[in-house]
């Protein structure tokens, strides 16, 4: 049983940080790569980061780039988001998610991935 569990969201203030986490169990992690997606409310799921699965490659999403860093650790099963210079448009529900195919480069597309935690929620707000 695949499980993604998601930790490190909260709230701070504009301009701060925050680092999430997600730990996975129940499938060969090292194989697959990773995305970090997030939704705010009334709002479409949408792209933050991926990682290949050997963590040679990232992809970030515009909105996000040069502020939020996507990082993995195969050998804890855990792959992060760091993410700095926080702003309130930032605020979401954080998912990660796993890609359906071993092996594969990176993708924006949510059909991609098949398996998602169940979030953690990052408010930016003075």
């Amino acid at each position: 049983q695949v499980q993604l569990v998601e930790s490190g969201g909260g709230l701070v203030q504009p301009g701060g940080s925050l680092r999430l986490s997600c730990a996975a169990s129940g499938l060969t992690f090292s194989v697959y790569t990773m995305g970090w997606f997030r939704q705010a409310p009334g709002k479409e799921r949408d792209f933050v980061a991926a990682i290949r699965w050997n963590g040679g490659s990232t992809y970030t999403a515009d909105s996000v780039k040069g502020r939020f860093t996507i990082s993995r650790d195969n050998a804890k099963n855990t792959v992060y988001l760091q993410m700095n210079s926080l702003k309130p448009e930032d605020t979401a529900v954080y998912y990660c998610a796993k890609h359906k195919y071993r092996y594969v480069s990176t993708s924006s597309r949510t059909g991609d991935y098949d398996y998602w935690g169940q979030g953690t929620q990052v408010t930016v707000s003075s």
